[in-house]
């Protein structure tokens, strides 16, 4: 056996491993969409089949955009998931930087705050928050569904552990040339961060377009309801007795996220490798 191929053989058992658990975390969309495709009768039939034996695609997708404002769900979940993600960086890339670059008093203690921060589960602000936004008749509108989620400690966090791996000789040589902290942040910190940002974006859209208790709460009705609502909507309005249209609705509503992984999928790889090498 020639010695080029040892360390695939070496490596054989673990890409199994991952190949299995990557089958296992696929198995629910793939029935997903196999579902969407199938008549009633063949989804709960005896026998598990992937393939239908009889295409329903048509009935079920057709339902779906029949009785669901599909672009008005997806429009929103858009809106709302890309003003959540414009704040969040906005708000944490120079936080980040301030507490991997700048020397100031108390800035482990600020860092500290941030990891207890990560431990507050967000069910806890919930009701105060609900309760303010009721009293400045900010219910049901974009507003309610943005600004709760504008400050991310995660966030915060993972720009912090990016900008420590930084070199400093390329702050020294932006001040040298003249240019003020928040210059710095946007016009020289911020191109290098691309690889972190793409991978945060990956996880805050992901969170918040499947998100569905905070929208649950302060949404009430389709105006300006988001993806996962939406399905829940058709879900209630169909009496949870049409699965394949239902699932079909659900393959809708996750398309969009695949498709933004894809296209990101190398920046996010990068972002994670890179996140962290230097504590």
């Amino acid at each position: 056996m020639p010695e080029r191929d040892l360390p695939l053989w070496r490596d054989l058992p673990r890409l199994l491993v991952l190949g299995l658990l990557g089958l296992l975390l696929l198995l629910p969309y793939i029935w997903m969409v196999s579902a969407s495709l199938k008549p009633a009768d063949e989804i709960f039939a005896a026998t598990l089949t992937l393939l239908p034996g009889r295409l329903a695609a048509a009935e079920n997708y057709g339902a779906v955009f029949e009785r669901l404002p599909v672009l008005r769900y997806l429009w929103n979940g858009v809106v709302v998931c890309g003003g959540i993600l414009f704040f969040q960086l906005l708000f944490a890339i120079p936080a980040g930087y301030a507490l991997a670059k700048l020397n100031f008093r108390g800035r482990e203690l600020v860092f500290g705050a941030v990891m207890l921060g990560l431990l507050v589960p967000p069910h806890v602000p919930a009701l105060p928050l609900y309760a303010g936004f009721a009293a400045t008749g900010l219910l049901d509108t974009y507003t309610a569904l943005i600004a709760p989620s504008t400050i991310s400690v995660f966030a915060i966090f993972l720009f912090r552990q990016f900008f420590k791996a930084l070199p400093d000789e390329l702050i020294h040589a932006a001040r040298l040339d003249g240019m003020g902290e928040m210059a710095i942040v946007w016009r020289v910190i911020l191109p290098n961060a691309w690889p972190a940002a793409t991978a945060f974006a990956i996880f805050s859209v992901v969170a918040h377009w499947n998100d569905l208790f905070w929208p649950l709460i302060v949404v009430n009705g389709p105006q300006h309801a988001t993806p996962a609502l939406g399905v829940l909507f058709f879900r209630t309005s169909e009496g949870d007795d049409d699965f394949g249209a239902l699932m079909a609705a659900a393959v809708i509503m996750t398309a969009p996220l695949i498709l933004a992984f894809l296209l990101a999928q190398k920046r996010f790889v990068e972002g994670i490798a890179t996140t962290g090498l230097k504590g």
